[in-house]
């Protein structure tokens, strides 16, 4: 017999309690609901803070001008690699340990996470030198003038060379999620990008005792920010009990495991980069119809995510229920929790998506006092925001792919839908239809709708449900 009505909102209270206390719950054994809610509260709201710093960043570094936002928007779109690098090797991350989780082994969990963690900190550094080094080139690749390059070559330097900070606060939180303390990759982020908040106006305007530096200040907080990020996720991941506790003998290399962990990473990367390197034909598209475009678009996107990531919260919620029921012999309830995860998101997301559609004058007027950047802004906030409850859906398909270890799949799916897709279709609109950057905001939401379209009709099939990792 169900429980009084009277019962339910301290139920639901309490369970937020639970959730943001960390508590231990069996993942594959709770009520759905109350298992759902659990993992997505922490979640959503890490990624609520992930989302405030980037608007509180860029709305910073928008008083500097219409040359440093696009300095942040250019260097965003390279940044956009490295974090395709990162979060496709978190795909592999979540579902390896989730899928050890799940089966009740936490000795595999922690060698795989050791193992994560040597090739995270391999890849960033040589990463971190090469685009470093090359930062004044790759600005000039992506079309920006020469003002914009002298403006924001030290700033790309430092993000680009530091990307380590992030590589590393992206894995380990996939580990933490993976494992179901959502709560722990919660504080990581609260940590790392609240200290960025504080510190980022200090640096830029030389507040206390803090030098001005301008946009180059911007990426001096941010790096900052994200180390004691990493110090502290280390502290939990080595120094404290927990789901999953790394020791220095899970840090050697066993081909084996890394053989393991790199196939479905490859898979995720190649994912991520085909989704990033889209967004970075965007922008090379954008840059040539001058830094207004550019800067207006990069508020909005801006904007957008702050949404998103929220939205991406609940997704990886799903993600996580996939990763430990499959490994836990359930699908049917590996199905059920996405559903729910679908279905909550889509509600989120139209919400925020009507906001955004009716106040996107106001919104961009937050961020630009500058008239023609404000338009540009307005107008690209606007029509991406159209297709917000199909994004909320297809980024919990996706998820579910993931959490799966089933990375191919969502790899095809954004291979035709943004290479031969999204960056032609702007292309053909901006240039060919003679539409300007209006083009290239257009594409944005349609080449999603197909994605989400498509990704719903493969969950059904359930093909997903066998994989194994």
């Amino acid at each position: 017999m169900s429980a009084p009505a009277a019962e339910t909102p301290f139920s639901f209270w309490r369970s937020v309690a639970q959730a943001l206390r960390g508590e231990h719950l069996d993942y594959t054994a709770a009520p759905l609901n109350r298992a759902v809610l659990l993992l997505a509260v922490p979640m959503v709201l890490e990624m609520i803070m992930e989302s405030l710093f980037a608007v509180t960043d860029v709305f910073w570094v928008s008083r500097l001008g219409k040359e440093a936002i696009a300095v942040v928007g250019l260097t965003e779109s390279i940044m956009s690699l490295v974090y395709a690098v990162a979060i496709g090797i978190s795909f592999a991350a979540t579902a390896i340990v989730a899928r050890r989780i799940g089966e009740k082994d936490p000795a595999r969990a922690a060698q795989a996470a050791g193992q994560i963690l040597l090739i995270g900190f391999t890849v960033s550094a040589v990463l971190g030198v090469i685009l470093g080094l090359n930062a004044k080139r790759l600005l000039e690749l992506l079309g920006a003038d020469a003002a914009t390059v002298a403006l924001g070559t030290d700033f790309a330097a430092l993000m680009l060379g530091g990307n380590v900070t992030v590589f590393m606060i992206f894995l380990i939180n996939a580990v933490f999620r993976g494992a179901g303390d959502a709560v722990i990759a919660m504080r990581t982020l609260w940590l790392a990008n609240g200290l960025n908040i504080v510190l980022g106006p200090c640096f830029i305007f030389g507040l206390g005792p803090c030098p001005e530096m301008g946009v180059t200040g911007a990426a001096v907080a941010t790096n900052l920010g994200r180390g004691c990020g990493v110090l502290y996720q280390l502290w939990h991941l080595m120094g404290r009990p927990g789901r999953v506790q790394v020791r220095l003998r899970h840090l050697r290399p066993v081909l084996e495991d890394l053989v393991a962990i790199m196939r479905p990473a490859l898979s995720g990367i190649a994912q991520l980069l085909i989704t990033t390197t889209s967004w970075v034909g965007l922008f090379k598209i954008l840059a040539a119809f001058g830094s207004t475009a550019v800067a207006g678009y990069t508020i909005a996107i801006r904007v957008v995510m702050f949404a998103l990531m929220p939205a991406w919260g609940l997704a990886n919620a799903g993600s996580t229920l996939v990763g430990q029921n499959l490994g836990a012999g359930k699908p049917d309830r590996a199905e059920a929790a996405v559903r729910l995860a679908v279905r909550y998101n889509v509600i989120f997301l139209g919400a925020i998506g009507l906001v955004f559609v009716f106040g996107a004058p106001f919104i961009a007027a937050l961020f630009t006092a500058d008239p023609a950047v404000r338009a540009e802004a307005t107008r690209a906030l606007w029509i991406v925001s159209l297709a917000f409850p199909l994004y909320a859906a297809g980024m919990c398909f996706e998820g579910a792919f993931n959490g799966a270890g089933d990375t191919r799949t969502p790899t095809r799916l954004n291979f035709f839908c943004f290479w031969l897709g999204q960056v032609p279709l702007a292309w053909f609109l901006a240039r060919g239809c003679g539409l300007g950057a209006l083009g290239v905001y257009i594409a944005v939401p349609a080449s999603f709708s197909v994605l989400a379209l498509w990704s719903g009709v493969l969950f059904r099939r359930g093909k997903w449900k066998a994989q194994q990792v």
